[in-house]
């Protein structure tokens, strides 16, 4: 697999001047024209981007599935994801990428933080689309990185990552509002999860396929681990992990509670490999063993 290495060698794929500090740039899509080469049909980035596309077209393509990246307006990308672009598909329009490189975090907070902005795990077709007031917002927090990027001294690090933790704060909250504001398609998902859930448990699915995780059901809703659970956790107050938690031990308490079967059998059925595992989530979650909820009926 290709892979890009630094931000230098991004510009030069793009056509444009040297970046003016070597591990962060603000590039502006108007003056970009990407080169062509076979890179892009299978490449990582060894850096961190947020693209903000304004009237951009064409396609990407992460894993096996493509999407037309017009219909998004901010996405984000984590180093190492593997992507493909179709240059014969493609317009830049306007619009602005910020990118910068792991190493520019370095003893900064930033570098154990960055991990909980799950948006950087999103899929493309899951990106944010912005008002006009929350587009200018971001725009002005780039114009500053981008000025500060002439400015390298003691202080540049500090104040380009102060601005880029209050970009990404500000994508939280324009997230939340995303999945509160779409609320007839968000309801639609959250169906769809609940019957996905309930079909699972209520099938002989977890004896063929083990424990239902969060890769399993959020690959059946085609989104992406992150963006189901932090859609999830807006509208119910709990992630993914915790919906399947709830609904293993709802089914566990009717089996204790209405059948002769043993606690490893009643384990067996639910998907897990131990019974001892079995008994330690329940224990966990209802401050009962599986054998002491039983006995309480009787």
């Amino acid at each position: 697999m290709n892979a890009i290495n630094s931000v230098s060698e991004f510009h030069r794929l793009l056509s444009l001047p040297e970046p003016r500090h070597p591990l962060v740039s603000v590039i502006d899509l108007a003056d970009s024209i990407f080169l062509e080469d076979d890179i892009w049909k299978g490449f990582v980035n060894r850096f961190y981007c947020v693209a903000l596309k304004r009237e951009a077209k064409g396609k990407i393509r992460y894993g096996q599935q493509h999407y037309d990246y017009d219909k998004g307006v901010l996405s984000f990308t984590a180093p190492n994801q593997v992507q493909y672009l179709d240059l014969q598909q493609m317009e830049c329009g306007s619009g602005y990428l910020l990118i910068f490189h792991p190493d520019f975090l370095l003893a900064h907070s930033l570098a154990s933080t960055i991990n909980s902005y799950g948006f950087f795990s999103y899929a493309v077709n899951e990106a944010l689309h912005l008002s006009a007031e929350e587009e200018a917002d971001l725009i002005t927090i780039l114009s500053k990185i981008d000025k500060e990027c002439q400015h390298i001294d003691k202080h540049t690090q500090e104040i380009i990552l102060s601005q880029i933790k209050l970009l990404l704060d500000y994508s939280n909250r324009f997230y939340e509002r995303q999945f509160i504001t779409r609320k007839n398609h968000n309801h639609q998902l959250l169906a769809r999860f609940e019957h996905l859930v309930d079909e699972y448990f209520d099938t002989d699915a977890t004896t063929q396929e083990g424990l239902l995780t969060v890769q399993r059901i959020a690959e059946r809703m085609n989104l992406s681990p992150n963006y189901l659970s932090d859609l999830l956790r807006v509208h119910t107050g709990q992630n993914t992990q915790q919906h399947i938690h709830e609904k293993l031990i709802e089914k566990a308490k009717e089996k204790l509670s209405t059948t002769d079967l043993s606690v490893s059998e009643i384990a067996y059925q639910l998907g897990f490999e131990y019974a001892q595992s079995f008994s330690t989530l329940f224990k966990k979650k209802t401050e009962m063993s599986p054998l002491e909820f039983r006995q309480s009926f009787n």
